[in-house]
């Protein structure tokens, strides 16, 4: 299943990220940026579905949230960067 990771700047601001999106009734969840792809070593990240993945980060954008590089993740598991 594909999705998409939106990285963001703290857990804090992906946790504002997270309750943004599930206002809007987006399915959405923080979790760690996978080492392949975080800057400095560690960083948070939000998930979201393939489908919701331009809403969301529209959403984000308005909020003023989205500061980051978006990924998408493949079915299998393989990263790579997105634009949306």
């Amino acid at each position: 299943m594909q999705h998409y990771l939106i990285s963001c700047r703290s857990l804090t601001y992906a946790q504002r990220a997270v309750r943004v999106l599930e206002r809007a009734g987006i399915t959405a969840s923080a979790v760690r940026t996978p080492q392949s792809v975080a800057v400095g070593g560690c960083g948070y990240c939000v998930s979201v579905s393939y489908k919701y993945g331009v809403r969301a980060a529209a959403l984000l954008r308005e909020e003023k949230l989205l500061h980051g590089r978006i990924y998408l993740r493949d079915g299998d598991g393989e990263l790579r960067e997105a634009e949306l």
